[in-house]
C-alpha cells in the first residue's frame, strides 16, 4: 500500500486507469440508487422552502461522507481509489460525445440530434448540424469540470470523501438546482452548495483548458464573456475551452419550452462534428496534466 506524500497521486492514477479501462458500471450504478433516495426524499420533503431544502440535502449527502470518513483511517488507499474511480465520469464523458459525433459525420442529424439530448437539458429537436455541435461542445467542456476535475481537486484535498461530497453534491444540483416553481426555493442549498465546491475547480479547470489551447485567446474570451453568464462557474470554464479550441459557442437554446438568447462563448466560426473530437482531446490532455501536477506535488513534498 502506498505511504506518504506519493499515496494521493497514485491513488489518482489508479482511479483514473480504471475509469478508464472500466468506465461507468453498467448495473447496478452507485447513483442511480442515490438518485432514488434523493427523487424519494424531495417528494416526502419538498414544502417550496430553503430550510427543508438544506435539511433534505444534509439527509442525503452527509451521512454517506461520513461513512467514507470512517472506513478511510482502516484502508486509505483502496477507499481512495474505490471512492475518486466513483466520482469520475471521464471516459462516459468522451463516449457520449462520440455518441453524437459519429452519426453527425455521417450525416444522420435526427440521430444526432437524440443523442446530444441525453447530454443537455434543452430542446434538441430542431438543431441544425452546427446546433448539435455547440450543444455537444458545451455539455462536454462544462462536464469536464463536473464530471472529472472538480472531484479530482477534492480529491486531493480530502481525499476519497472529498471527492464523494463533489460528486453527491453535484448531482443533486443537476437533480433540484433548477430555477421552477416546484425547486427554485427548495433547490436552492443544492445550486449554492454546487456553486461553491465548484468556484476554485472551475476556475483551475478554465486555466488549464487556456494552457492547453489558444491561452491568450482563452484567457481573453473568459475575462470578456464569463461575467454575462448567469452561472458563475460554467461561464469561466466554457468561455475559457471555447477561446482555447478557437469556435464560437452560446447563442439561442431553448429551455422547457422558452427560447433564451445566451452570450456568446469564444470565438470563431460555428463548431462541427470534428470540433467534439478537439474538445474531448482537450479534456484527456487536462486530466493527464492534473495527474502530472499531483505527482510533481507528491515528489516535492517527498
Amino acid at each position: 500500500m502506498p505511504d506518504g506524500a506519493l499515496a494521493m497521486p497514485l491513488a489518482a492514477l489508479a482511479a483514473v486507469v480504471l475509469d478508464r479501462l472500466l468506465g461507468e458500471p453498467r448495473r447496478f450504478h452507485p447513483l442511480v440508487g442515490f438518485g432514488k433516495l434523493a427523487g424519494a426524499v424531495e417528494k416526502r420533503f419538498n414544502r417550496r422552502s430553503r430550510l427543508t431544502g438544506i435539511a433534505a440535502w444534509a439527509l442525503v449527502v452527509l451521512p454517506f461522507v461520513a461513512l467514507a470518513a470512517v472506513l478511510r483511517p482502516h484502508a486509505a488507499f483502496a477507499v481512495d481509489v474505490a471512492l475518486l474511480y466513483f466520482a469520475l465520469g471521464a471516459r462516459s464523458l468522451a463516449e457520449h460525445a462520440e455518441a453524437v459525433a459519429r452519426p453527425l459525420r455521417a450525416g444522420r442529424l435526427d440521430e444526432a440530434r437524440q443523442r446530444v439530448g441525453w447530454m443537455v437539458s434543452r430542446d434538441t429537436t430542431q438543431l441544425d448540424e452546427s446546433g448539435v455541435a455547440k450543444a455537444g461542445m458545451e455539455s462536454v467542456l462544462e462536464n469536464g469540470n463536473d464530471a472529472i476535475f472538480g472531484a479530482l481537486f477534492w480529491f486531493a484535498l480530502l481525499g476519497g470523501p472529498g471527492a464523494l461530497l463533489f460528486r453527491l453534491a453535484n448531482t443533486l444540483d443537476a437533480m433540484w438546482g433548477y430555477r421552477t416553481e416546484r425547486f427554485n426555493r427548495f433547490g436552492w442549498a443544492a445550486a449554492r452548495i454546487d456553486d461553491l465546491l465548484n468556484w476554485i475547480p472551475a476556475r483551475l479547470t478554465a486555466l488549464t483548458y487556456a494552457l492547453l489551447g489558444k491561452t491568450r485567446q482563452a484567457l481573453a474570451c473568459w475575462r470578456a464573456q464569463a461575467p454575462g453568464w448567469e452561472s458563475p462557474n460554467a461561464g469561466p470554464v466554457m468561455s475559457a475551452g471555447a477561446g482555447s479550441l478557437g469556435v464560437l459557442l452560446g447563442g439561442a437554446a431553448i429551455y422547457h419550452g422558452q427560447e433564451e438568447i445566451r452570450p456568446p462563448l469564444g470565438t470563431g466560426p460555428a463548431p462541427v462534428a470534428a470540433d467534439l473530437d478537439r474538445a474531448i482531446a482537450l479534456i484527456r490532455h487536462s486530466l493527464w496534466l492534473w495527474l502530472a501536477v499531483f505527482f510533481v506535488i507528491g515528489f516535492l513534498h517527498a
